[in-house]
């Protein structure tokens, strides 16, 4: 394969990526590097190099348009980055000390559960719900805006959704992933969001949370300028046709694609890292 048409197909796959990434919140990341690892062949190492200056343009490129219409929750997300910035510098420093194959397994189970979680979801969370009293001292209590106007939500479990926000970053960190699909399922499940603004949340999140341990794997020369160009290019232009997708889409499929994604990377990941197609070169 030569470098132009290589070029094209990576640009084209990670445009697949940051729609997809952007429409369910779980970051781009996540399909970036079984697409670079498992379908070109990239060192696994420069794949996460790639994916998490990617994750980052997707967060950029999705996250102003969402906090513009009022759908991200701010308070929440910079308080809940924290938790997952002090995950990814974690989670990159012990990378290189921790078999990614093993990584792999256990992320792609957390995968699967999430999206059994998904299907055992009770209902979209409402202002009846009982209000978190450090949710209420910090004012993350909120409301995004619905075509009959704007819908108001009250949110729950604040403690747990930060442990694990820990979790989520450290994942992050160690497979060079938005570790979205934590995230959306600890503010949708736990938190008692709505699904809507966990995922753009969760979009504005992800991009910090990859730069925190991106800076560790520039260090390193694990950032290929080359590969991570058309990678960046295609993500942005998915992330963009993303953010259009979701304002008009209902609760109810979004749900449906976040769920089939997640079984479909949970499974990869365990078939793959089982057999060693995420073993380090």
């Amino acid at each position: 394969m030569n470098v132009d048409l290589f070029t094209l197909l990576v640009g084209l796959g990670a445009l697949v990526a940051g729609f997809l990434g952007s429409l369910t919140g779980l970051g781009g990341g996540v399909v970036i590097v079984p697409l670079l690892t498992l379908g070109f062949g990239v060192d696994i190492r420069y794949a996460i190099g790639a994916s998490l200056v990617s994750v980052i343009a997707t967060s950029s490129a999705a996250a102003a348009a969402y906090v513009r219409d009022g759908y991200s929750n701010l308070r929440i997300g910079m308080f809940l980055e924290v938790a997952t910035t002090l995950g990814a510098v974690g989670g990159a420093l012990v990378a290189s000390h921790m078999p990614v194959s093993a990584v792999a397994i256990v992320f792609g189970a957390v995968l699967l559960w999430s999206a059994y979680l998904s299907l055992r979801h009770a209902g979209e969370a409402s202002a009846n719900d009982k209000p978190d009293p450090l949710a209420t001292r910090l004012k993350m209590d909120s409301s995004y805006p619905a075509p009959g106007g704007p819908v108001t939500y009250h949110v729950t479990h604040v403690p747990l959704g930060w442990g694990i926000m820990v979790i989520a970053g450290g994942l992050s960190g160690l497979l060079g992933i938005g570790s979205g699909a934590l995230k959306v399922l600890a503010m949708d499940q736990v938190m008692r969001l709505p699904f809507k603004v966990s995922t753009t949340t969760s979009n504005f999140m992800i991009g910090v949370t990859a730069a925190a341990s991106a800076g560790l794997y520039l260090k390193r020369g694990y950032i290929d300028p080359a590969l991570a160009a058309p990678v960046i290019l295609g993500v942005v232009v998915g992330a963009m046709l993303g953010t259009r997708t979701l304002v008009g889409a209902s609760p109810s499929a979004l749900r449906k694609i976040f769920v089939v994604v997640l079984v479909a990377l949970g499974c990869q990941m365990i078939y793959h890292g089982i057999s060693g197609g995420f073993a380090r070169g």
